[in-house]
């Protein structure tokens, strides 16, 4: 069961290991990989393109969004790490909100945490393999597909900051949905 003294415990491990101090989940800069295991208490380790196959026997995984699952970015040239991400909202079936750390620009770096961003279900056959996420540099869905291993499911409950009070559905519907949303 994920407990709030191992969410702190979390974030002591986080700020000794490369991240800022942070107060808060949200708070936090770093890398994915270590932000993933604090919001959703699973602890693999390692590249995040390495968490997928880490799983296996471990954790149970599939293809349908959950909350509190991490999702798995495969490496690609754009992503060599891949990247990992925690679901933190499901708004309907090809669009979820997620919460993760080091993807978009914040006042010019990388590495800060997002709160209920969009990603997008692009895949031809509707199975999650291929995602468009928000992208706070476009102010809406990047230009970029991203190849998806899976998602990777909490055994416990994930951390209570993955989710705002208010996230807002609609927008994320606007963003999957509407043509050109938000670009400029």
């Amino acid at each position: 069961m994920f407990r709030p003294l191992r969410v702190a415990a979390a974030l002591v491990a986080l700020a000794t290991t490369g991240g800022v101090q942070a107060a808060s989940l949200l708070d936090y800069v770093g890398q994915c990989v270590p932000f993933a295991r604090a919001a959703s208490g699973i602890q693999i380790y390692g590249d995040a393109w390495t968490w997928w196959e880490q799983a296996d026997g471990r954790y149970p995984r599939g293809h349908v969004p959950r909350v509190g699952a991490v999702i798995v970015f495969a490496k690609t040239s754009r992503l060599p790490m891949g990247h990992v991400a925690v679901v933190s909202r499901v708004v309907e079936k090809r669009v979820v909100m997620l919460t993760h750390a080091n993807w978009s620009r914040q006042n010019g770096e990388r590495g800060h945490a997002e709160q209920d961003v969009t990603l997008y279900d692009v895949s031809p056959a509707n199975d999650w393999s291929d995602v468009k996420v928000w992208y706070r540099d476009n102010d809406g869905l990047g230009g970029g597909i991203y190849p998806v291993k899976g998602f990777v499911y909490a055994t416990g409950r994930s951390a209570a900051e993955l989710t705002g009070r208010h996230p807002d559905d609609v927008a994320a519907l606007i963003d999957a949905y509407v043509p050109d949303a938000g670009m400029r």
